[in-house]
């Protein structure tokens, strides 16, 4: 497979996201799906209306998320609108919980753990999809890209059962006490990304926004200060690739907060998600970082 190219700015304004966005040259068509963090209230590292609102409208595209697994404000559609609209997403355009009315399993092929993934039904609709990732630690998967956002993030609430149970159960109940083996549930959001390519045909494109880097997630209600200062933003059709290349800035990175960050990724052996999703021939680590500033 050949080099990807990844674009890369350290510029992080919402001009530079579109500037960014047009380098990738690839037209994101008919309906659009934005995949975001809606992020859980009381945390405030998520990706800010403001800043995506312009390249949302460039592409008339529908912000999209699934509800969550855990206890809290966005588990349920009800509790879940209410943290979309007091985020500000409503005010910058159409948004949809696409589990709200249920899933649908699509295929994994040649997984080692899932042979399907349970997605919110409502992915039915649209044509093309731009994965919007804030790229941060995360305190189960190492850290959280476009991987994590494309797998765990697409899932519906009983989907995100299944990946973290290594296909054990869908039962939400029993999610705490199926938890899968570290590398098993890594592999499996892996397993679950293959899954949504396949289905969406390769019409989607990744961005990740590499700003306030904190070891937690943004599904945290009371993450951890950002341990590094901001680094920009990269970009690319290849979703290893961009994962790839945002941990080798952080790792590259002279900030010496940078330290917090690895480890939170090591201790959780964050990189066998980009491993496995390498094997099942999704994309590439082997890339070119293009610098458009």
């Amino acid at each position: 497979m050949e080099k990807a190219k990844v674009y890369f700015t350290k510029e992080i304004t919402p001009e530079s996201l579109i500037k960014i966005y047009n380098k990738l040259e690839k037209d994101l068509t008919g309906k659009v799906a934005i995949k975001i963090s809606t992020g859980e209230p009381g945390g405030h590292n998520y990706l800010k209306p403001e800043l995506i609102k312009d390249l949302v409208n460039l592409l008339n595209g529908t912000i999209v998320e699934c509800n969550t697994a855990y206890a809290g404000r966005r588990n349920t559609s009800e509790e879940h609108w209410k943290a979309i609209k007091e985020h500000g997403f409503l005010d910058i355009a159409k948004v949809d919980i696409m589990d709200e009315e249920g899933e649908i399993a699509i295929p994994v092929t040649n997984g080692l753990h899932l042979k399907e993934n349970y997605v919110g039904k409502n992915i039915e609709n649209y044509d093309s999809m731009l994965v919007l990732s804030h790229f941060k630690g995360h305190q189960m998967g190492g850290f959280g890209g476009a991987l994590k956002n494309m797998s765990i993030g697409i899932a519906s609430s009983e989907g995100k059962a299944w990946i973290h149970t290594a296909g054990v159960t869908k039962d939400l109940k029993k999610l705490w006490s199926n938890v899968a083996e570290q590398d098993h549930f890594l592999e499996s959001m892996a397993e679950a990304d293959q899954s949504v390519i396949n289905y969406m045909k390769e019409n989607i494109v990744y961005i990740n926004v590499l700003n306030n880097l904190s070891v937690d997630c943004d599904c945290n209600n009371n993450p951890k200060k950002p341990c590094m200062n901001d680094i920009g933003i990269t970009a690319s059709i290849d979703p290893v690739a961009v994962d790839k290349a945002s941990l080798d800035l952080v790792y590259n990175s002279e900030d010496e907060g940078k330290k917090d960050l690895i480890k939170r990724i090591e201790s959780m052996h964050g990189i066998r998600t980009v491993e496995h999703a390498l094997e099942l021939g999704i994309g590439t680590t082997e890339y070119e970082l293009i610098n458009i500033d």
